[in-house]
């Protein structure tokens, strides 16, 4: 149980940092609304799934062995934020999302649960954070390493969704804040869009761990 504690204060400080997720689902509540934005809280959701999964098979050893994986996978990804900064900053002025607006469209919802999962799926570090941080809690002497492994991710994920709801929460209401000034409206996207092209930048230069 100590242990689980734990694994919950060193997610806790990982999901209060500052990055690309984050930004992602304030821009978006504040875009395209409270939907949208739990939209993309639940493509970042399966990504991380994904990621816990795939540090299970090994696949952080195959990026040892074949460094050109890491490389693929980390410029995908950071062209993927370098386009959804350039998005930002191209965009209009904010819709009117007093009853929903666009949140509500099916097609949307879509467009966000996409748009949350390969912002994280081609993050190669999450991966790596996932095989680094996870084995540092199972215990040798506790219940099948499989079934602990299972119960880490489980929480992971779990505990990312419950950040990623707060935040989409916090940029709706960021959103509605914004709406009857331009000028503010203006300034968010610039700050958010240099935001998230920065991340794009960093994750270019960034060497394998």
């Amino acid at each position: 149980m100590a242990t689980l504690w734990l694994f919950f204060l060193a997610l806790t400080v990982v999901y209060l940092l500052p990055g690309p997720d984050m930004i992602l689902l304030l821009q978006t509540g504040a875009r395209q609304g409270r939907g949208a934005a739990l939209a993309t809280a639940v493509g970042l959701g399966i990504a991380r799934g994904c990621h816990v999964a795939l540090a299970g098979l090994g696949l952080a050893a195959l990026f040892k062995a074949a460094p050109w994986t890491f490389e693929a996978v980390r410029l995908a990804g950071a062209a993927y934020l370098l386009w959804i900064g350039l998005q930002c900053l191209r965009s209009t002025l904010l819709p009117n999302l007093e009853s929903g607006g666009l949140a509500d469209a099916p097609g949307q919802w879509r467009e966000a649960i996409r748009r949350g999962l390969l912002t994280n799926l081609l993050n190669p570090k999450a991966l790596l954070f996932c095989s680094v941080l996870l084995p540092q809690f199972i215990v040798n002497d506790g219940a099948p390493v499989l079934h602990q492994f299972a119960l880490l991710g489980l929480l992971l994920v779990g505990v990312g969704l419950l950040f990623d709801s707060t935040y989409a929460m916090v940029g709706a209401a960021l959103g509605r804040w914004l709406q009857h000034s331009p000028t503010a409206q203006r300034v968010q996207q610039w700050l958010f869009g240099s935001l998230l092209i920065g991340f794009a930048v960093r994750l270019t230069f960034i060497q394998e761990a």
